[in-house]
């Protein structure tokens, strides 16, 4: 039998697999069994009660987490013009039309998110094949394609996530590093969930948030209590 590894043994030891635990004991666990030497991403999985399948119980969206993810975030703006000289000024790190184009032509995306103002749709259309396995294609339905590019920069950088309900319903989403304190990790998640529960589709019918449950990138994933998880207010 395969020797388990010290952080293995200390998951074994700490965290019950088959029991629901509160978002405090929970975020403590996560912390205790961190014993890698980098910051972890504390991610969260939310099943929901719906049918991909159906074209009107498609949930997807993005929304500002309160306390940022943690992570640098590299943003390239599709525009022109002002717009241009606006979303530079607002902390964009790529701006441009045609020439933006050819560098990801060539495999040059040295970016996590991609903004496009309307009239330069007609650019990034022709760049779905690239963009769009990689989960950077702009989307007006994730505020990416829009012609106020200078609040969707801010956005980005301010610590955006997208969320997208998978063929099976569930929804996987950063909220931050494991080097959080709690009440911020618990701030983000209660933000995030707010935003999905406002998503939710009329059609879908019974239990719409049907199970929660947190994990680092390295560790455990752990089932949460709903009753413990406050949501972020309007």
């Amino acid at each position: 039998m395969a020797k388990l590894s010290k952080r293995a043994r200390l998951i074994k030891e700490k965290v019950d697999n088959t029991k629901v635990y509160g978002v405090d004991e929970a975020l403590a666990l996560l912390k205790e069994v961190s014993t890698v030497k980098f910051s972890e991403s504390v991610d969260i999985a939310v099943n929901l009660g719906i049918d991909p399948r159906k074209s009107d119980q498609v949930v997807r969206g993005a929304t500002v987490l309160p306390n940022g993810t943690g992570k640098d975030v590299r943003v390239a703006v599709f525009t022109q013009g002002a717009n241009a000289d606006a979303a530079k000024e607002a902390g964009a790190d790529i701006v441009g039309m045609d020439d933006l184009a050819e560098e990801v032509k060539k495999g040059n995306m040295n970016f996590d998110v991609v903004i496009a103002s309307p009239d330069a749709m007609r650019v990034v259309g022709q760049l779905g094949q690239i963009l769009g396995p990689r989960g950077l294609m702009p989307n007006p339905k994730v505020g990416t394609v829009t012609p106020d590019v200078v609040t969707a920069v801010k956005n980005a950088k301010a610590g955006q996530v997208q969320y997208r309900a998978d063929k099976n319903g569930i929804v996987h989403a950063s909220i931050g590093k494991i080097s959080f304190d709690a009440q911020a990790l618990k701030e983000n998640m209660g933000s995030l969930l707010a935003a999905l529960k406002k998503a939710k589709p009329a059609s879908a019918k019974g239990t719409y948030m049907k199970k929660v449950s947190l994990s680092s990138t390295m560790g455990p994933g752990i089932m949460i209590d709903q009753a413990s998880i406050e949501l972020a207010k309007d």
